[in-house]
């Protein structure tokens, strides 16, 4: 959600809580658990999961690489819960052009430094960037060139935006800080 009036542009921004982010942390979890049921059963010689008799795998080397990989899959996605109970990356970006200031907030991740608030002066902005590279890797991203400060990232890189809508975003922030637009 966006809210924009003639002096105050606000641009809220998602952080880890997005849908991927939940399936592949649940998918992680699921996963992980099984081996790790799988190491465990092999280890007692139980049936705990009824896929694979517990004949058929061997402690070790077998059972003790699955109970790894299984304990290496919970840290894993314990870091990706974490990350999305805590709502790392989310914030805001406020454009105010009646006090001439700039608002860039993010939360980051627990601690001293948890709240992440940058303030700059308009008139300071030299420009708004943008960044298209296509190809393999295809990354398209909107910069606030900040003169002394160098590029502050608006987008994220993984926003997947069309050429056609970053390009209208960059052209519409321009024209509401009154700066100029350059393109690499």
């Amino acid at each position: 959600m966006n809210w924009r009036s003639e002096r105050i542009w606000i641009e809220l921004i998602t952080g880890s809580r997005k849908l991927s982010n939940f399936c592949w942390a649940f998918i992680l979890l699921l996963g992980s658990i099984g081996f790790v049921l799988v190491g465990i059963s092999s280890y007692l010689g139980k049936n705990l999961i009824s896929l694979f008799p517990p004949q058929q795998i061997v402690f070790f080397p077998q059972g003790l690489v699955m109970s790894f990989y299984g304990i290496a899959g919970l840290f894993i996605s314990s870091y990706l819960w974490c990350t999305i109970s805590w709502n790392v990356g989310s914030g805001y970006d406020r454009f105010d052009t009646k006090e001439g200031i700039v608002y860039i907030f993010r939360w980051g991740f627990p601690g001293k430094n948890r709240r992440i608030f940058f303030r700059y002066l308009i008139k300071d902005i030299q420009s708004i960037r943008i960044e298209l590279k296509e190809g393999i890797y295809t990354r398209r991203v909107l910069y606030l060139d900040i003169r002394g400060q160098g590029a502050i990232p608006l987008t994220r890189t993984d926003e997947n935006l069309t050429p056609r809508e970053i390009e209208q975003k960059a052209a519409e922030l321009a024209y509401f800080l009154r700066v100029p637009i350059e393109g690499f």
